[in-house]
């Protein structure tokens, strides 16, 4: 009986700790930060679910523009993720690091999405992009 007992209370725990990763707040966080090696990085990023960390140009009116990197992501915690730059980024451009979708693309795996299209598109949670803004130095 008492392992039994064991049994169903790691369970409840397992269950818990399963439901506490389905409602951790989706989001990015990074640095301003040298892009002189063609990466960058955001320190942390938590996905709900299989996507992709996109790097969006922007400027002062934070709508993101042109994508110019972009690194798949695992649905939960992450540490570190570095994103390769498809062109070249000058000191003092401002980069949008945003989690996209995996969604809504022809194949799994791959990154699809151009500006303004659905497929593997931008997460809104509550309507809001999770998304980070940085300047290259």
């Amino acid at each position: 009986m008492k392992t039994l007992t064991l049994a169903l209370a790691g369970l409840a725990l397992a269950a818990g700790a399963a439901q506490a990763d389905g409602h951790m707040t989706p989001m990015v966080m990074a640095m301003d930060q040298s892009v002189a090696n063609g990466v960058v990085s955001a320190s942390e990023v938590m996905a709900p679910e299989n996507g992709w960390l996109v790097v969006h140009r922007t400027d002062a009116e934070m709508k993101p523009g042109p994508v110019v990197g972009y690194a798949p992501l695992r649905a939960g915690k992450t540490s570190d993720v570095a994103a390769l730059l498809s062109e070249p980024v000058a000191p003092g451009d401002m980069l949008m690091l945003m989690i996209h979708s995996e969604a809504g693309g022809m194949s799994a795996g791959q990154f699809e999405y151009t500006l303004g299209a659905t497929e593997d598109g931008p997460i809104k949670p509550g309507g809001k992009l999770v998304m980070a803004v940085v300047t290259a130095r």
